[in-house]
């Protein structure tokens, strides 16, 4: 990540996607990931693609042995490595694995929100905390929502 200036960095955020064993990706989601990119909501600092092992083993697979379909050139992204993510982080991403499944680590930068975060980090303010709800959290409230109180 070198050539960047941190003071106009937007938050850093990561995830993991996994692609169930029986269902592989097609990649119908990387134009809407490229799209992202154009548009420079995000840049995609690390992009890493893994396979699970039935052992619960864990190797880096090649975007382009996913097997993706469409009109995006996944090689795109084969470059986007800062170098953020390390053997513990791949560890962590196994934890969380379905063997047999293939899965996808993504560390992005939200650039939509640079120079808001710049100014607050200008004023003296720092992020003490953050937090993503996860769709199916939303829906189980808005379930509870609709039943018996």
């Amino acid at each position: 990540m070198t050539g960047i200036d941190f003071d106009d960095v937007g938050p850093i955020d990561y995830l993991v996607v996994e692609f169930p064993a029986d269902h592989p990706p097609d990649g119908s989601a990387l134009p809407l990931l490229l799209d992202l990119v154009e548009r420079k909501i995000i840049r995609v600092l690390d992009l890493v693609f893994v396979r699970k092992g039935a052992d619960g083993s864990l190797a880096g697979i090649a975007v382009e042995d996913l097997g993706f379909t469409g009109t995006v050139d996944v090689t795109l992204f084969a470059e986007a490595s800062s170098g953020l993510i390390d053997r513990v982080d791949l560890e962590q991403a196994a934890a969380v694995l379905e063997p047999g499944c293939a899965g996808a680590i993504l560390v992005y930068e939200n650039r939509w929100a640079a120079p808001f975060a710049s100014a607050l980090r200008r004023e003296g303010a720092q992020l003490v905390a953050s937090g993503r709800i996860p769709v199916q959290g939303i829906l189980a409230a808005l379930d509870a929502l609709d039943g018996p109180i």
